[in-house]
């Protein structure tokens, strides 16, 4: 347990933030297991639906700094990649 009035301080900033990028990197995991099921059940369309969603979320979790900008880019850019190739099939 911290002593100082300080480390007190970053103890409660830590567990707050803590919380906040846990919430949005759940959030983003579940939205990209769900258009990785609809990928794999065939169904572009419903996975496209989604994307915008998944773009809204990482740009967030990119923003407040629970992902860095290019792990977000990177994970925009496969899912992407995944459902054109499976809507030029």
């Amino acid at each position: 347990m911290p002593i100082k009035k300080s480390a007190k301080k970053a103890l409660r900033q830590n567990i707050k933030r803590r919380k906040r990028n846990l919430f949005h990197k759940k959030r983003i995991k579940n939205l990209i297991k769900e258009i990785n099921s609809l990928i794999s059940e065939k169904k572009a369309k419903e996975a496209k639906e989604l994307l915008p969603r998944l773009y809204k979320f990482l740009d967030k979790a990119a923003k407040v700094g629970a992902l860095k900008k290019n792990t977000a880019s990177r994970k925009k850019s496969r899912i992407t990649k995944a459902i054109d190739k499976l809507a030029n099939l």
